[in-house]
């Protein structure tokens, strides 16, 4: 597998510039510069794509689950003997540490190929039987094209998230990855090539949203739309499909709250908290960016983490001494300082960061910020209300139980949550109370891949992951049958 400096769309088994015929840049974060171009696809190369999935469609449906198995394993290993340069590529693309890219996004790109492959061998049907009389089972049976759109946070660990239980259940793909981190899903084109996946079931047209994105979820002959990303995107994609009854499965925003009693364990509560808030600076759906923190540890808390937050290490990707790499875009790192000048102007107190970083040599013209740490705001100020993801956190003091509930849920979002107590009844307690999706209790980021995964609110609808991904897409269908 290797990236190219001119990436082209992978449709039909083949690897085609866009029609068009127009590129634009795309910028190694880390150092400011176009490193390669992306294809600037339009409905055009949709629709190449999607007649391209529809020939395709009834010869992967009617193929043997077995032999489904057999090449989406085959894929996760080509996956997985590429690792460095899958990694590599990831890091250069989106400025993230090469540590995490080769021990996170990439390991887990390829798991989500296994577990997939393995979880359709074991997926079954209903059957309801009416004593005397008949017997009704349940086909589930794939929806034919259907449409994969991912974000640039996480580039091939969520592209493949999605792709993965669309194939294995029989379904062909036109997907689309970010424009602001393309080359992983071209790579993917390559090792898909590689394993033998017949022409036109996975297809990735790379592009713009408005542009490429758009012309998947408005085309009448995709099926169902599974799609990563912000909130008012997601909005505008539930009020195209809703027009068409097309099914939708949106994983959009997030605020998560931690929720920090005086009972936690502190140091293991100290390190994972440091991770929830920074991991990939903090470019992370489930990242907690609000901390609340029980009023009798609170001044040890922020002494402690102010601390450490400040021998965080912010630079060169590639070193192994690396927390933080760059931000994604120079963009995106004007709307996090954005969020930073607001939190003063709203009456908050910068303790660290907020600043950025020179980074000398090949870097100096490089997205990087330093991790931020932020007290003193209200729960209904728009740094609290708002996403930033970004290293931005902020952190407040609370008395109650029920008090940590009203402020963890006061916001329009309703992802993830992180609970912090050794009383196991409270942590049920609030568990239950609290308006997410998933809940975490003395850990962060601890995955299982046959949970549903999704929020609520306007964090998304529907759920992914496990049992949940292979229902969606497939279509179930009630046979009858009287003795």
């Amino acid at each position: 597998m290797r990236p190219e400096k001119y990436i082209k769309n992978y449709i039909n088994g083949a690897f085609v510039p866009a029609e068009s015929g127009e590129y634009f840049d795309n910028y190694n974060p880390a150092t400011g510069q176009v490193y390669s171009h992306i294809p600037d696809s339009d409905e055009r190369d949709v629709a190449k794509a999607v007649e391209a999935a529809k020939k395709a469609f009834p010869g992967w449906a009617k193929m043997a689950t077995d032999k489904r198995f057999r090449i989406l394993m085959r894929v996760a290993d080509i996956i997985e003997q590429n690792l460095e340069a899958f990694a590599r590529a990831e890091s250069i693309d989106s400025g993230k540490p090469m540590a995490m890219s080769s021990t996170v996004d990439i390991p887990r790109s390829q798991s989500n190929f296994r577990f997939f492959a393995t979880a359709i061998m074991h997926f079954s049907s209903e059957s309801h039987h009416i004593a005397g009389e008949a017997i009704n089972f349940t086909l589930r049976q794939p929806l034919g094209v259907v449409g994969c759109i991912s974000p640039w946070n996480l580039p091939l660990y969520l592209f493949s998230w999605k792709i993965a239980p669309a194939l294995a259940t029989g379904n062909c793909v036109v997907a689309k990855p970010s424009e602001l981190t393309p080359m992983t899903a071209f790579m993917l084109g390559q090792a898909c090539a590689e394993a033998g996946l017949p022409p036109g079931v996975l297809n990735i047209v790379q592009g713009l949203g408005p542009k490429a994105g758009q012309a998947i979820v408005d085309h009448d002959d995709v099926k169902a739309i599974s799609f990563t990303g912000g909130t008012a995107t997601g909005r505008r994609i539930l009020q195209t499909t809703s027009q068409t009854f097309k099914k939708a499965s949106l994983e959009l925003g997030g605020k998560n709250p931690n929720l920090i009693f005086a009972d936690c364990d502190f140091d293991q509560m100290m390190v994972d908290t440091i991770r929830s808030s920074f991991s990939n600076n903090g470019q992370i759906c489930l990242c907690g960016s609000r901390l609340y923190i029980q009023r009798p540890i609170y001044d040890k808390f922020k002494e402690e983490f102010v601390k450490r937050v400040q021998f965080l290490k912010v630079g060169d990707p590639f070193s192994s001494v690396t927390d933080l790499g760059a931000l994604v875009s120079k963009a995106h790192m004007e709307k996090v300082m954005g969020y930073i000048a607001l939190a003063e102007v709203e009456g908050g107190t910068v303790l660290c960061g907020g600043k950025p970083v020179d980074v000398p040599g090949e870097y100096e013209q490089g997205y990087f910020l330093r991790p931020t740490v932020i007290e003193g705001l209200n729960n209904e100020c728009r740094t609290n209300q708002e996403e930033i993801f970004g290293p931005v956190v902020t952190i407040q003091p609370f008395d109650t139980e029920e008090e940590a509930i009203a402020l963890a849920n006061g916001v329009k979002y309703g992802l993830a949550s992180t609970v912090w107590t050794q009383d196991i009844s409270r942590a049920n307690r609030v568990a239950e109370q609290l308006q997410a999706g998933i809940v975490w209790v003395n850990c962060w980021m601890l995955r299982d891949l046959r949970t549903p995964f999704g929020g609520v609110k306007e964090s998304g609808m529907g759920r992914e992951g496990g049992l949940e991904a292979l229902r969606f897409f497939t279509e179930p269908k009630n046979v009858c049958i009287k003795y």
